[in-house]
This record gives structure tokens, sequence and C-alpha cells, in this order.
């Protein structure tokens, strides 16, 4: 929403909420992928895996074409327009949909340790 606030003139403003939100996704997308994605393989939903796993290559790659725009180029509102609803979509369906199927399909154990190895993926990353 910051992003889609920014006029053309703003390019350092959009450059800084850039990287703040490359690293928040990289490091969620690191935790997701070495703790949740192996997690949902072994409960049988290998295919899911693998589709959000394409997802968030989908987000690196509008990571990487933001980085390499002009951030005042008259595409970097449509961009980011894009980047937020394919985003979105994707939260959505791991929110929803996804993780609650999960946790419902694994025991309370098994739960409190993947949230567990979630946190320190994510410290990994800091």
């Amino acid at each position: 929403d910051k992003m889609l606030a920014t006029e053309d003139s703003q390019a350092t403003q959009r450059k800084m909420l850039l990287m703040k939100i490359s690293h928040a996704l990289d490091k969620h997308a690191y935790a997701e992928e070495h703790v949740v994605y192996p997690a949902l393989r072994q409960a049988n939903d290998k295919l899911v895996a693998e589709e959000l796993e394409a997802e968030h290559g989908e987000v690196k790659t509008f990571l990487y074409r933001l980085s390499n725009m002009a951030p005042d180029s008259a595409e970097w509102i449509p961009t980011v327009t894009e980047f937020r609803t394919a985003l979105s979509a994707h939260i959505r369906m791991e929110e929803d949909e996804v993780f609650p199927r999960l946790r419902a399909g694994i025991s309370e154990t098994l739960d409190a340790r993947i949230t567990s190895e979630v946190n320190k993926a994510g410290f990994m990353m800091a």
C-alpha cells in the first residue's frame, strides 16, 4: 500500500520500501520453503507445495523486475499493483485453505515443532 501511495518523484522512498518488502518476503519465503512446504510434502500435499513454490518464484520475479526498473518509471505503479494482486492471492490461498488443512491433519506436537522451526528459520534470515 505504501509503495502504491508514492509519486514518481519519490524514487528514494520507492527504493527504500522495495528493499524493506524484499527483505521481509525473502525471510518469509525461506521459512516456508525450508519448513512448511516439506511438511506439506510429508502430508501428501506435494502438488500444493509445488504450486506455492512456483508462486514464490513469481513473487521473486516481481521483486527482480521492480529492483531493475527505474523507480520513476511509468510502469512502476502498474507493476506494483500486479505484484500486490498476485501476492494477496498467494497469501489468501495459504491462510484460508492450505495451512488450515495442514494443521487439521497433524498433531499438536508436530504443529508446535513446525512453528518453532519456522521461527528459527526466520531468525536465520534476520
